[in-house]
C-alpha cells in the first residue's frame, strides 16, 4: 500500500495543476444575442431571451432590471442557468437585460440590451 502511495506521489510531481485540470479561457469571447433584439418594443409579455452558446461555457448569468442598470429601480431577475435561453414573463415597462458566460475559472463580459414591453 505504501509503495502505491509513493508511486502516485512521484507521478503527480511531474504534472502541474494546469496539466491535470485544463480550463479554457473564455474571457475574450463575446455573447451574441439572438432575441430580443436591442431597443425593441414588444406587445407580448412572455419573452424568450436567447443567445448563441459559447464553447467551454458551463453556465450563463442572466440579469433583468427596470428601467436600466445605471438607475435600477427593481431587479427583476438575477439567475445562473446552463441553457442558452430563458423565458420570463414581464409586465409593461422599460427593461435592460444582460448575459455573460461562465466556466470554472473565467467569464466573458456582459452583453447588455434594452427592451420595452407595451401594456
Amino acid at each position: 500500500m505504501l509503495k502505491n502511495v509513493i508511486l502516485l506521489l512521484l507521478t503527480l510531481q511531474f504534472f502541474s495543476c494546469e496539466e491535470i485540470i485544463e480550463v479554457e479561457d473564455i474571457s475574450e469571447e463575446n455573447i451574441i444575442i439572438l432575441a430580443p433584439s436591442n431597443n425593441v418594443t414588444l406587445s407580448e409579455s412572455a419573452i424568450n431571451f436567447s443567445w448563441q452558446p459559447i464553447a467551454y461555457a458551463d453556465e450563463y448569468q442572466l440579469q433583468i432590471v427596470t428601467p436600466n442598470f445605471e438607475a435600477s429601480e427593481q431587479i427583476i431577475l438575477d439567475t445562473i442557468i446552463t441553457a442558452s435561453n430563458h423565458i420570463k414573463t414581464l409586465d409593461g415597462n422599460d427593461y435592460q437585460w444582460r448575459v455573460k458566460a461562465i466556466n470554472f475559472a473565467f467569464e466573458t463580459s456582459y452583453n447588455t440590451q434594452t427592451l420595452t414591453i407595451e401594456e
